[in-house]
């Protein structure tokens, strides 16, 4: 079942013809009474009917604000949607449903699930979505919003266990350090089972992102203990660039003549402070190097 246009009328103008034709009712009962004295009850059920027929008429007219579709049946079945705002008239057998067009969003609430390496986490998500199908939306689910919000959160499990929450040798999509990747995976995954409801998902992204509390401890430890990895091979790797780039300057300027016993002790002793944690303390030889 798909969104078709319902027919209807501008409202102002069958508002004014209806108006007027009630005027006229009036008038005419008027001149009824005016000429007779005591008329005739049948004389003025023509009246009485035209002002009913008229009253009835005034049923159909209906309002449809900005960004609002009226779904429009008959008897149960559906006639069609009306999108054009403003005062409107149509059949006034017609039911008429209102639909909000507008953009909406919600937030979920917070998962706990299992990453792709089983870590358990909690992740929450923010998802921006609208009615663009009002047929689809009224007819194909029983009810939209909760619909969105069930399946909203069946997506985010599904993508949540498609990926780790760190990349911890730097390769591969992580949930933590590929955000970009992870809201387009989520946006995909939410819009396919929200399709069939009639709802486009403009934008989702990750709101809330955390490993669970049971592991959080032991989990710093691992990110903070990869860190003091990763900066100590920086350093290392800077302090033998100084210590050969020392030796070279040293050789070429000819600055002193160092075997290569007194190359290795010069080594250890530059790599000893260049790499330490702590500020060192020279012991300084007054006697000869030898």
């Amino acid at each position: 079942m798909n969104e078709r246009q319902a027919l209807s009328l501008p409202g102002i103008p069958v508002f004014l013809a209806l108006l007027a034709g009630l005027l006229g009712a009036g008038a005419w009962f008027l001149t009824i009474v005016a000429n007779r004295y005591d008329p005739h009850p049948a004389s003025v059920l023509p009246v009485i009917a035209l002002v009913a027929l008229l009253v009835f008429l005034m049923k159909g007219l209906f309002a449809v604000q900005p960004n609002v579709g009226r779904v429009m049946q008959l008897f149960g079945r559906y006639k069609g949607t009306v999108r054009d705002q403003g005062l409107r008239w149509t059949n006034p057998l017609y039911a008429r449903r209102p639909v909000s067009l507008r953009v909406r969003n919600f937030e979920s609430s917070k998962l706990k699930v299992n990453d792709s390496e089983g870590n358990p986490i909690e992740i929450g998500a923010i998802v921006v979505w609208r009615v663009v199908d009002t047929a689809e939306a009224v007819f194909m689910v029983d009810d939209y919003e909760h619909f969105v919000h069930i399946q909203t959160e069946s997506a985010l499990r599904e993508m949540a266990t498609s990926y780790p929450y760190d990349a911890h040798d730097g390769v591969g999509v992580a949930l933590r350090s590929h955000g970009k990747e992870v809201n387009a995976h989520l946006r995909d995954e939410i819009q396919a089972r929200l399709a069939k409801a009639g709802v486009e998902v403009v934008e989702s992204r990750i709101s809330h992102l955390a490993y669970a509390p049971e592991i959080a401890q032991a989990m710093l430890q691992r990110q903070q203990a990869s860190a003091i990895v990763a900066a100590r091979a920086r350093i290392v790797e800077g302090a033998v660039g100084m210590v050969e780039l020392a030796l070279e300057q040293l050789s070429q300027r000819g600055v002193v003549d160092l075997d290569n016993e007194r190359k290795a002790a010069m080594v250890s002793n530059l790599l000893v402070v260049l790499c330490g944690d702590r500020s060192t303390q020279p012991v300084v030889n007054t006697g000869s190097i030898y």
